[in-house]
């Protein structure tokens, strides 16, 4: 049974939530199953994490499906989870349609499927006026890319690349910037997401395989979250 969502006090909960998906291949490995077998059940762990996200009254929730450097991976791997992309969204999108969901999809898509692309467009143009949760699905992203087209942006429109004109064309500019970040699968680097996002994030890395995780690990993450002192560089205040 999934923990209920706790009752977190307005200046401590997260507004934008960000996620690296990590382990699905570890976990088939495990069960001595194919990495396939892993990403579909990473799947049926993502939309357990929007519920509770949505539940918990999160604002954004941005999750790493594929970055940049997986195009590295097995040309099977990559063909396989482009389609298991395509089936996603086609399943996934009347539910979601139903709760309100915002969709968006950030990084550069130049080299995937046609028919995923267009997938991505119409997704994005059905949900623009839903107002519920908004889902940042980041593929082909690279934070470091993320600001070098930014940088490039600016200085194209004939601007000084400062940094209020850089976050200004970021992929998520109008968003907040990430409060939390979770990791799943123990390992414990952010791998070029959203680096410039997650400059004053809350970094939560844990142990759990991302199949494996659920409701329940999403309120540990929030609960966790709520505990911190964040000063943005400040002192405490004095007791």
């Amino acid at each position: 049974m999934t923990a209920a969502v706790p009752n977190l006090p307005a200046t401590g909960a997260p507004r934008h939530v960000a996620v690296i998906m990590d382990g699905n291949g570890r976990w088939a490995k495990q069960r001595m199953q194919p990495r396939a077998f892993g990403h579909h059940a990473g799947v049926r762990s993502a939309r357990r994490v929007v519920r509770a996200a949505s539940a918990a009254g999160v604002e954004v929730l941005t999750v790493f499906a594929f970055s940049q450097e997986n195009w590295h991976r097995p040309e099977e791997e990559v063909s396989l989870l482009m389609r298991l992309f395509v089936r996603t969204l086609k399943r996934e999108i009347r539910s979601l349609m139903k709760n309100q969901v915002r969709w968006r999809f950030i990084g550069d898509h130049c080299r995937f499927p046609a028919e995923l692309q267009k997938l991505m467009r119409d997704t994005e143009a059905l949900s623009k006026d839903n107002q519920g949760l908004t889902l940042l699905i980041a593929v082909g992203y690279g934070g470091q890319w993320d600001i070098a087209q930014a940088a490039q942006r600016a200085v194209a429109d004939g601007v000084p690349p400062t940094a209020e004109a850089i976050e200004s064309r970021l992929l998520t500019a109008g968003l907040p910037a990430v409060d939390l970040m979770i990791r799943t699968g123990g390992e414990m680097r952010i791998s070029n997401f959203l680096l410039w996002q997650l400059s004053y994030a809350e970094l939560y890395f844990c142990e759990t395989l991302w199949p494996d995780f659920g409701g329940d690990e999403f309120v540990a993450a929030l609960n966790w979250f709520a505990g911190r002192q964040r000063r943005f560089g400040r002192v405490p205040e004095a007791t």
